[in-house]
């Protein structure tokens, strides 16, 4: 099962409804992990170092430190952008079926765009 790391920004009722509606998946945010202010691609690789799948309204900048982590060689599990008015229900459940219908290693390099 997919695991997925919450960045700074993310509105973190996604990850309280994702903890809610399925306890099984593995969500860490930066805030628990004390990363709290962390350039990007530190928590780019912090994401990566743990094979999560990174969450984020970010897409000024989160997007293109990904891309450049793949250039490079590096680790990228994948990047998820969740619009910041996509409805919170609506986030949840796309994660959802993202983190149930894929498998370990499937959104290596890539950046997915909610809704699905």
């Amino acid at each position: 099962m997919l695991r997925f790391s919450a960045d700074e920004n993310l509105d973190l009722r996604i990850v309280r409804g994702l903890r809610g509606q399925a306890p099984e998946i593995d969500v860490a945010s930066v805030q628990e992990a004390g990363l709290q202010g962390a350039p990007d691609l530190v928590v780019l690789g912090w994401a990566a170092a743990g094979d999560r799948l990174l969450l984020t309204h970010d897409v000024s900048t989160m997007t293109a430190f990904a891309y450049e982590r793949v250039r490079s060689g590096q680790a990228m599990p994948g990047l998820v952008q969740v619009p910041t008015r996509m409805p919170i229900g609506a986030a949840v459940n796309d994660l959802l079926l993202l983190a149930l219908a894929s498998r370990p290693g499937e959104w290596e390099g890539q950046v997915i765009y909610l809704p699905l």
